[in-house]
């Protein structure tokens, strides 16, 4: 009977040798505070889980029908000194959670900069923290360093004890950035900015990926960082600059398309205004980026005159970019009227309410205004076809 219990055994063996325990046994300062907040975390839960599946043995074993000599006695229904004990326990292991998770909380928080580079170790007054610029494309990883104007795909890396502050966005969907040796993970967002700080504390080659589906290319999303000592790091910026190579705004827009198991790429120069624009969702020519359309909304907006202006503008990725919406020709419509009320109010046609209605198609914007006399509250009107807007 041993020998099959220890055959049934085997498979599950095999499985557990290959798994990775890097998440407990990092090589980054961040990512090290995270497993003692687990391992804390975890201990102090087994404190109840323990003793709760230790006695649910033994009343099982004291208290089974054979055994006659355990005490019987079916009217007991309470008991305060069990109850204080069944009760305390459970909430004093809940404020410790409770105070460990709120001041982890601000600790790890990854927007926070660094106070350490390692237990016991500050970061030293003159250090300069390494700003990492990373943009999540389908299905690989961009990286820019605008200290030393170079990027690279699929390849990342950082000098030993050296603070790191990684500006995290996405060209498209939700992805999600995660190097286990180095911290958790933080998402990658289209439009918007996520920070993430960390260090790396010993050299070597570490594995970072894709912690978020993405897509059919998801599984391929992986990149290699590297933890670089001495002057290892400004020979591997050297070597990037040797190379050559240029990362402008048209490269970007031939990269981000999708793409899978893409190899390391190097470029010596950087569009130095990339990643803002990258943010900003205005990589292509004639787009009006988010933080200008913001920019116009926080003072009011452009009033229906400035329609025609920002239409064109708007960024659309592959959906129009410029082609036809309604017909061949370009053309960019901020709403279309009916002929028919929603909420009931007569419409009335260009030219009176018994002229025939115009057919024929949209041209396009910088139509004429119709004429017309409300019923009600006035209506914008953006086209000649009606003279009121549902």
């Amino acid at each position: 009977m041993t020998r099959f219990r220890t055959l049934a055994l085997l498979p599950l063996m095999a499985a557990l040798s290959g798994c990775n325990l890097v998440v407990m046994s990092p090589s980054g300062d961040v990512a090290s505070q995270q497993a003692n907040l687990i391992t804390i975390s975890t201990l102090l839960m087994l404190l109840i889980i323990v003793p709760v599946m230790v006695l649910t043995v033994l009343f099982a074993w004291r208290y089974r029908q054979s055994n006659s000599t355990a005490k019987y006695d079916p009217d007991w229904d309470h008991s305060t000194q069990l109850e204080l004990v069944i009760w305390a326990a459970p909430l004093l292991i809940i404020i410790c959670l409770g105070a460990l998770t709120w001041m982890a909380t601000h600790l790890l928080d990854p927007y926070r900069p660094l106070d350490r580079i390692a237990a016991g170790r500050p970061v030293p007054a003159d250090a300069k923290t390494l700003d990492v610029n990373v943009v999540a494309l389908d299905w690989k990883w961009l990286f820019i360093y605008p200290e030393y104007g170079i990027a690279t795909v699929n390849e990342v890396a950082a000098p030993v004890d050296r603070p790191i502050r990684f500006s995290i966005t996405s060209s498209t969907v939700m992805n999600s950035f995660y190097i286990p040796a180095l911290a958790g993970q933080i998402y990658a967002m289209a439009g918007m900015e996520t920070k993430l700080h960390a260090v790396i504390n010993e050299p070597g080659s570490f594995k970072g990926f894709s912690a978020n589906y993405s897509g059919a290319g998801f599984s391929h999303m992986r990149f290699t960082f590297h933890g670089l000592a001495g002057d290892g790091f400004d020979k591997w910026v050297a070597d990037i600059r040797a190379g050559g190579g240029t990362l402008d705004r048209n490269g970007y827009l031939q990269l981000e398309r999708p793409s899978e198991n893409e190899p390391v790429r190097r470029y010596g120069s950087v569009d130095p205004g990339l990643f803002k624009a990258i943010v900003g969702m205005c990589v292509e020519p004639g787009k009006m980026c988010m933080h200008d359309m913001a920019a116009i909304d926080a003072k009011g907006g452009l009033g229906l005159a400035g329609i025609d202006n920002v239409m064109p503008l708007m960024h659309d990725k592959r959906v129009r970019r410029g082609t036809a919406v309604l017909g061949p020709a370009p053309v960019y419509v901020a709403g279309i009227c009916s002929t028919e009320e929603l909420t009931g109010r007569v419409v009335e046609s260009v030219g009176g309410p018994n002229a025939p209605i115009e057919s024929s198609p949209i041209s396009g914007a910088g139509l004429p205004r119709s004429s017309f006399t409300p019923i009600s509250a006035p209506a914008p009107v953006f086209g000649p076809r009606t003279t009121a807007n549902p």
